[in-house]
């Protein structure tokens, strides 16, 4: 499902963290991991082998790693600025996923608004992992990232929107690798029924039900022998972030963009706020193009 994976790494001890977060992929079928750093010295090139010349050691420190869990790495440098050599790149090379940590302190790559990592899920073009890292002491922080473990449960996210389908079929594809548990979950948004479809609650709650209780029978069929539905009535984000930090979830799956399907108004998306503010990782798939 996974077999080759970008791993965009910023030199940090955090992106080290990462790495050793994203050390059982193998369940998924990671074979293959591109290591890969951005200069982003595109009109400054008298720069870049000062700037390799530092690089190297550290990437070479990160390749080590992921060759003693098994995997093949190859190392790719770019000169350009992050996200648009990332895709780039990640394109060219035809990658099943890209995977980058996120820290509010910039300890990876910068989560704040008109930060990089904002950049790189406004482009994102491939399945994007983003890994949370948390801080233990805010004056001298050591980074834990949150770690994928298959045999805690999964939740999808959804509104039942083209994205939405397209990216529960990739958990049924982590289903066939032997997930045991899957959370399903949708929030009727008030902020759209409030004002003018309140007497329509009940029938989008039956439809919604049905819609839920069909994407289960699916997870069923492949294997899943524990699959919950979660029907909730508020804002999305919200009980998304509040349903994640209610159960010990592994990775939380949804499409990274709704229906609206417009990127101007991503900024304040569900997917980028649910990236913001959830401790595990989060997986978004992009739209078809």
């Amino acid at each position: 499902m996974f077999s080759k994976v970008l791993f965009a790494s910023d030199l940090s001890e955090a992106s080290t963290h990462v790495i050793e977060c994203i050390k059982d992929l193998k369940v998924y079928g990671t074979k293959e991991i591109i290591l890969f750093h951005a200069l982003g010295i595109k009109y400054l090139e008298d720069l870049r082998y000062s700037l390799v010349k530092e690089a190297e050691p550290v990437l070479q420190k990160q390749k080590a790693m992921l060759e003693r869990y098994g995997y093949s790495v190859t190392v790719h440098i770019a000169n350009d600025g992050v996200s648009y050599e990332l895709w780039k790149f990640a394109k060219q090379e035809n990658v099943s996923m890209v995977v980058i940590g996120t820290h509010g302190r910039s300890l990876a790559f910068d989560v704040s608004l008109g930060g990089t990592a904002h950049k790189i899920i406004h482009d994102i073009s491939k399945p994007l992992l983003v890994v949370r890292l948390r801080s233990d002491d805010k004056a001298m922080p050591v980074c834990q990232a949150a770690c994928i473990d298959i045999d805690k449960p999964l939740l999808f996210t959804t509104d039942f929107s083209d994205t939405a389908e397209l990216a529960f079929t990739y958990v049924e594809k982590m289903a066939e690798s032997g997930i045991k548990h899957v959370v399903l979950m949708h929030v009727q948004d008030k902020t759209r029924i409030e004002k003018y479809l309140k007497d329509k609650l009940n029938e989008f709650n039956t439809i919604d039900t049905e819609r839920l209780e069909m994407l289960k029978d699916r997870l069923v069929k492949k294997g899943v022998k524990n699959v919950d539905c979660i029907l909730k009535y508020g804002i999305p984000v919200e009980e998304i972030i509040n349903e994640s930090r209610n159960r010990d979830y592994s990775l939380i799956i949804m499409g990274a963009l709704g229906r609206s399907l417009v990127k101007d108004v991503f900024i304040g998306s569900v997917s980028w706020n649910v990236v913001r503010n959830a401790s595990q990782p989060v997986l978004l798939i992009p739209p078809l193009k």
